[in-house]
């Protein structure tokens, strides 16, 4: 039964799943359907971190046109344009074990694509979450609902994966921040 956690919960992944090595990690959103003039195009991206908090170089900013890092031990699986029907919108695929030991978190974040032009936000996204399934058993291990804690923001950082003691964790960020995409390329340090 999975584990469903509240903003600011950290959850040990690995020492409480022993032997765990293969994880999914789903993400997903609805949009208001009021809206109505324009399409909304949301995108999950994977963020792969030193222990300052940044990515070495651009390889390690995953998402739908770089979709795989750390020697292939994280792919994205691909973009849906839509987030239309039930279940995960985007999928990011991990081995643990062949995570680069230079890499001590790796951030999910959602971004709206082209919020800003579009006039969209998360005020109009609802249901978000993200999700971490045991790829092996296909058994959902942690949930983190996000909630309708947004307004004005064009990207959310969900949650990270952590090293400590040698055992990952997982903690639910749920962090807005105004200025999409570009915002968060250049907190973690990119251009």
């Amino acid at each position: 039964m999975a584990i469903n956690l509240s903003k600011g919960q950290k959850v040990d992944l690995t020492k409480t799943n022993p032997g765990l090595t293969n994880i999914i990690v789903g993400l997903g959103w609805d949009t208001n359907k009021y809206d109505g003039r324009n399409d909304f195009d949301l995108d999950s991206s994977v963020f792969l971190l030193n222990g300052s908090g940044k990515c070495n170089s651009e390889a390690d900013f995953i998402f739908y046109n770089n979709t795989s890092g750390s020697n292939g031990a994280v792919v994205h699986t691909g973009d849906n344009r839509t987030g239309e029907g039930d279940g995960d919108d985007e999928q990011v695929n991990i081995e643990l074990t062949k995570v680069s030991s230079s890499i001590e978190k790796i951030a999910f974040s959602i971004t709206i694509h082209d919020a800003d032009s579009r006039g969209q936000n998360f005020g109009q996204v609802n249901n978000s979450y993200v999700r971490i399934v045991n790829a092996d058993t296909q058994e959902e291990l942690i949930r983190y609902d996000l909630g309708e804690d947004f307004s004005i923001e064009t990207a959310v950082v969900v949650g990270e994966l952590y090293r400590h003691n040698n055992e990952w964790k997982f903690n639910a960020i749920g962090s807005g921040y105004q200025g999409g995409l570009g915002a968060l390329v250049s907190d973690f340090g990119l251009n």
